[in-house]
């Protein structure tokens, strides 16, 4: 059985190697010069491979497709990820937040992987190939190639990916081969990219924080938050937490976000420990005791937004003004505007309509077609979950694929 799979990323490679296992005579399309160019900067280039967590948990972490996901993710597990590149010769390693790596931290140790499975289990890889259009004859499907070339077989497997980090050639060219075929498409938006923020924080540009909760209030009531590492970016929040939020805000374009830079602490517990500070040193000035709290940039934000005067005595502070204190310590608001573009945006939030794909990724609408990855409408936080999902969903084509084969070789 003749496979095409058109992309180059972690779900293309993936389900080609594994068609290819299974027997299929598989060619992988690639438009750049090289496989896995997404995956090389994927966690800031050291690959956040998976989320080393049990089905269950794992599907937890998914924002939109959970239900779709499930028969794939139990069927191929994180386990089963990590089995697979351990197994490829790759050491892996477990981190904080369940977070899989490659031990050396080099995401090229995955794509040199990935591109060994390939040539070991006969994957013909054809690099520089661009598909402009994708088409089904009688019997064929066709990949039709920007040099007029058309490349024929009788599975077609579209792993293109989203939109987001468009230099990498995601460009949502699946996007248009889904609707030659007639698919529905969830409209594409970043997610896991910065939050912007109405509010001028340029002066807290670099600051990381550990161990705060962000938390965001839609229009309609709903809320949400998450705790963890945090980055002021420019005229935006990022980092874990922000980024995370992001896959729950970036199809509003409105919301109040709060920071609560001492969740480890009640408001009653952070004006006893204020209220010491100041104590032992009645006489300084107020930014020089505070700043024991907070980092010295935002420090002096925090007192501004307060309203208070970074030079007043400590001795002279009201009660009035340290509850102000503590309340912007605890509940430090900003102004959600909207989600960083596609040229930061981890993933793509959208894609594919999923109510027209089977649980193993094959099209309801023309039989044979699958689709794969992100260029699905189906994402998930921070943190390998969106990996896994290339990885499940490859898996899961691909051993239908091999259903067919075997239903094929009954049949002659």
């Amino acid at each position: 059985m003749r496979v095409t799979v058109v992309g180059g990323g972690a779900s293309g490679c993936f389900t080609a190697v594994l068609a290819a296992r299974a027997g299929a005579e598989v060619t992988l399309l690639e438009k750049n010069e090289k496989t896995g160019k997404k995956l090389f900067i994927t966690g800031k280039g050291r690959c956040n491979l998976t989320a080393d967590l049990p089905p269950r948990e794992f599907l937890e972490g998914v924002v939109r497709g959970e239900k779709f996901l499930r028969s794939a993710v139990w069927s191929f597990p994180p386990e089963s990820t990590k089995k697979f590149f351990e197994d490829m010769g790759v050491p892996l390693v477990t981190e904080r937040g369940n977070r899989v790596f490659p031990a050396s931290g080099k995401s090229s140790d995955i794509i040199r992987a990935l591109d060994r499975a390939l040539k070991e289990s006969g994957v013909r890889v054809m690099l520089g190939c661009e598909v402009k259009s994708v088409r089904r004859s009688e019997q064929d499907f066709e990949a039709v190639l920007a040099d007029g070339r058309e490349i024929k077989s009788d599975i077609l497997v579209i792993a293109t990916g989203g939109m987001s980090y468009p230099s990498t050639g995601s460009t949502g060219d699946g996007y248009a081969f889904a609707r030659s075929f007639g698919h529905s498409v969830v409209k594409p938006v970043p997610s896991l990219a910065r939050l912007f923020v109405a509010e001028d924080i340029t002066s807290l540009n670099g600051i990381s924080l550990k161990n705060v909760e962000l938390s965001a209030s839609l229009p309609d009531g709903g809320s949400f938050s998450r705790f963890g590492e945090m980055l002021f970016a420019g005229r935006g929040l990022s980092g874990p937490v922000a980024l995370t939020l992001s896959a729950r805000l970036n199809r509003t374009s409105s919301a109040r976000l709060s920071l609560d830079l001492k969740p480890a602490l009640s408001r009653e517990k952070l004006n006893a420990r204020i209220l010491r500070d100041f104590a032992e040193r009645k006489n300084a000035d107020l930014k020089n005791v505070t700043r024991a709290l907070l980092p010295e940039r935002l420090n002096l934000y925090v007192l501004k937004r307060a309203g208070l005067s970074a030079e007043e005595k400590v001795n002279s502070v009201t009660r009035e003004e340290r509850a102000r204190l503590v309340e912007t310590v605890k509940n430090l608001t900003f102004t959600f505007t909207g989600v960083a573009p596609f040229e930061e945006a981890v993933v793509t939030s959208g894609g594919v309509e999923l109510k027209e794909l089977t649980p193993k990724c094959g099209s309801r609408l023309a039989d044979g077609l699958y689709f794969v990855g992100e260029v699905t409408d189906a994402d998930a936080y921070t943190g390998g979950y969106n990996l896994q999902i290339a990885f499940s969903t490859a898996w899961a084509a691909a051993d239908d694929i091999a259903a067919r084969m075997r239903k094929q070789g009954r049949a002659d």
